[in-house]
């Protein structure tokens, strides 16, 4: 019998899918199948991903089709994302906004809501980077990972509530601890800081996809080192001010139609930095990240899917 399903794990050539909740096929003898693909997937250039949504063969444990993504990223391979949960320590190691500001620009472009979490405000309060972001992204604060009874936590609970998710975040920010405490039978593991290098170890080494007790999925990801930002997959240009939505309000109200917002006069977004409307941090990422992008020629840009 056809199915409808979601990849939750990629094993070699094989996917572990989990029947959906709105599969109307019958009952089924079981929540999870491990599946092979269709043989023509590979001669069609056809690469299910985790999170995608399949038609399996209950009987044959095989996937038939591979269901239309509203998303996905390549590096790690991910679809139909609704958010992506940044998890970002305040200190050991310390926070590299133009690195996350990349990230959240990605996401932006993709059509993927964000989430930014600092971890370790005990030991180095927050506000000084929380303040660049909050009244753009959700922002979240959590004082120490191992403990469950925090307010951020619970507050992170809810927005996952109902989502797929995904995690990612600098090596030793505590990443694994915060979805341990989230879904404490995850009993995912966990490295304390290398006292000479300052940072952690990657301790996930591929995707997996959990469901919460709450309802939704999360993808656990080996973070930022793997977080696709290649040349391939970046931003044009004159794409790039629309992956601000904090500059949102400004587009469209500067002097010159062809603004590129970096150091022309009356431009509308300079202007709201200079007022603190804007931050200062994100506009000097934004200046950076356009340098970059200025380099990049239209035909190395991978066409959106």
């Amino acid at each position: 019998m056809i199915r409808k399903g979601v990849i939750i794990s990629a094993l070699g050539d094989s996917y572990k899918v989990a029947l959906r909740e709105d599969d109307s096929s019958g009952s089924a003898s079981k929540k999870e199948y491990i599946c092979k693909p269709r043989g023509v997937f590979r001669a069609k250039d056809i690469t299910p991903y985790c999170g995608d949504n399949v038609l399996f063969d209950d009987n044959t444990a095989v996937i038939t089709e591979v269901l239309k993504r509203k998303n996905e990223i390549i590096r790690p391979p991910l679809a139909n994302l609704d958010q992506i949960v940044f998890v970002i320590s305040t200190c050991e190691p310390s926070p590299n906004i133009l690195l996350l500001d990349k990230f959240l620009a990605v996401a932006e472009h993709k059509g993927i809501a964000s989430v930014i979490v600092f971890t370790k405000t005990d030991k180095c309060p927050a506000d000084e980077y929380a303040d660049i972001y909050r009244g753009v992204y959700p922002v979240l604060c959590v004082d120490n990972t191992r403990t469950a009874d925090n307010e951020g936590v619970d507050a992170l609970k809810a927005i996952l509530k109902d989502k797929f998710s995904a995690f990612t975040g600098n090596s030793g920010a505590g990443k694994s601890s915060l979805l341990n405490n989230i879904c404490p039978g995850l009993n995912l593991q966990t490295n304390e800081i290398s006292r000479k290098l300052g940072r952690g170890k990657h301790t996930t080494r591929r995707v997996d996809i959990y469901k919460l007790d709450c309802g939704g999925y999360i993808a656990d990801t080996p973070g930022f080192s793997t977080f696709e930002t290649s040349r391939y997959d970046m931003i044009m240009k004159d794409e790039l001010a629309y992956c601000f939505p904090d500059f949102a309000p400004y587009l469209g109200k500067c002097r010159f139609q062809d603004c590129s917002h970096t150091k022309e006069q009356g431009c509308a977004v300079i202007e709201a930095v200079k007022d603190g409307k804007v931050g200062k941090s994100r506009h000097d990422s934004y200046c950076k990240m356009y340098e970059e992008a200025k380099a990049i020629k239209p035909w190395e840009i991978k066409p959106r899917t």
